[in-house]
């Protein structure tokens, strides 16, 4: 590919190895939650909010983002958000009690939260159209690939270390990141004195903190209207504010014109969907395998990393094979991919081998591998004249979708093993029907593929 402006490259590979680094962080404490569990006296429910409460920031961060890129540069924006991350990271480190923990968590997602999106919007304002599915694919690979990897390197970082070490690895690794930022990250997009819409920032935190509240809550305080019910409708309405105030106001926080594209609503529900269950077994998987399964970190994160690699695999090939045969058929494939993977789970049991349960999560990564990263190529595609708010819109849902998969499964899990997630039956029905709820999901996405999934040529003769 000719690519006049090395400056813009340079910058964009700086940003995709800052994202990598502090999207890894994402799910690299799933294989912790046990000792996070024994270290601060906590349940596996609330544990379990070093993970979510990860995703729920990354989602609240990213509708200001169209903001953000119009009134900063992108050099400052880099460097902030790798500042927030290396903060955080330490104060993860450093954590004498599970709320400093839970803090450090939300810095580094902040700064993960800017930069995501940043990279996403980068890429279509400085690369070629006939390139936008590769790099796009790229950085599929991160916001869905590789999370993935993180049980894994949490894993073996434990068994060698502690969890601890996990974060100082972190904030070394980001570190060296920020030093090359200043030298090198000289690109910028022109800025423009674009004003903040401070009621729709509330409203949008709101919404996100409310849904997550409420789902995470059910574990611990049943259908409880204080604890439950009540912070899901407030989320709920506070939604419908937010959407009301964005159709009304000259500036809008997002502009959700982009919904109105049927195809970019179906792609993004999709991925969403998608996203969920893949939030869900990141911590699910590793939950079952230690607690259940008496295997050790290490090996709970080994059984989740051939199916990283080739989720990898699937995600570069997956686009060229929706552009030469279609995005339907391949939406289709991954969905009988992932059935077949669930359904296997919902086979597991106490005594199941590591070689049996690696194998099953090698076919569910095939099938994630194959749908994701389409998805969302797809969905941006077809509006990609609004880059900024489309990119907003795409990725808010899928986070916070995403952060209410981790919480939800969490939550049937130890509901249905009777409050504890541990050896014995009735953690492995859990696991099972949960395993069961993820195959239901996967038929409503198999039905949105073959009923509204059409093919680029098709959508212009519409």
């Amino acid at each position: 590919m000719e690519f006049e402006n090395k400056s813009g490259l340079i910058t964009l590979i700086i940003l995709i190895m800052a994202s990598a680094v502090t999207l890894i962080s994402q799910s690299i404490v799933t294989t912790s939650l046990p000792y996070y569990m024994d270290d601060f006296a906590v349940s596996s429910a609330t544990a379990q909010w070093t993970y979510s409460v990860f995703l729920l920031v990354i989602g609240v961060m990213i509708p200001p983002t169209a903001y953000i890129t119009k009134r900063f540069k992108i050099k400052t924006i880099l460097i902030t958000s790798l500042i927030l991350f290396i903060i955080g990271s330490l104060l993860c480190f450093l954590s004498t009690n599970f709320e400093m923990l839970i803090v450090g968590r939300i810095l580094e997602a902040m700064g993960t939260g800017i930069l995501m999106p940043i990279g996403q919007i980068l890429i279509f304002r400085i690369m070629p159209e006939e390139k936008w599915g590769f790099f796009m694919g790229l950085m599929g690979f991160l916001v869905g690939i590789v999370p993935a990897m993180g049980p894994t390197i949490g894993g073996i970082i434990i068994d060698l270390f502690n969890w601890r070490v996990i974060f100082e690895f972190l904030a070394i690794i980001t570190v060296v990141i920020l030093v090359l930022s200043i030298l090198l990250a000289n690109f910028e997009l022109e800025t423009q004195n674009y004003p903040l819409d401070f009621p729709s920032l509330i409203l949008s935190i709101i919404f996100c903190v409310g849904l997550m509240i409420g789902f995470s809550n059910i574990a611990e305080f049943g259908f409880s209207f204080i604890h439950v019910i009540l912070p899901i409708i407030i989320g709920i309405l506070t939604l419908i504010i937010f959407v009301k105030r964005q159709n009304k106001i000259e500036n809008p926080l997002v502009n959700l014109i982009v919904l109105k594209n049927k195809y970019f609503v179906y792609g993004t529900v999709f991925a969403a969907l998608l996203y969920f269950m893949m939030c869900g077994i990141n911590v699910m998987v590793p939950l079952f395998v230690q607690n259940v399964a008496y295997y050790s970190p290490t090996e709970s994160g080994l059984i989740l990393f051939p199916a990283a690699i080739i989720m990898i695999v699937f995600n570069f090939i997956s686009p060229i094979m929706a552009d030469k045969i279609g995005i339907k058929p391949v939406l289709i494939a991954s969905s009988i991919m992932n059935i077949i993977g669930f359904a296997c789970m919902m086979t597991y049991n106490m005594n199941s081998t590591f070689e049996y349960l690696l194998a099953t999560q090698l076919i569910r990564g095939i099938g994630c591998g194959l749908g994701l990263s389409p998805a969302i190529t797809w969905a941006m595609s077809v509006v990609a004249g609004d880059v900024e708010d489309a990119t907003a819109v795409n990725n808010t849902t899928r986070q916070v979708v995403g952060a209410i998969g981790s919480s939800v499964t969490v939550v049937i899990m130890q509901i249905l093993a009777n409050g504890k997630i541990t050896h014995n039956q009735f953690s492995v029905n859990s696991f099972s029907m949960t395993s069961l709820m993820m195959i239901i999901i996967t038929v409503v996405l198999l039905i949105i593929t073959i009923l509204f999934i059409k093919n680029k040529n098709d959508i212009v003769d519409d």
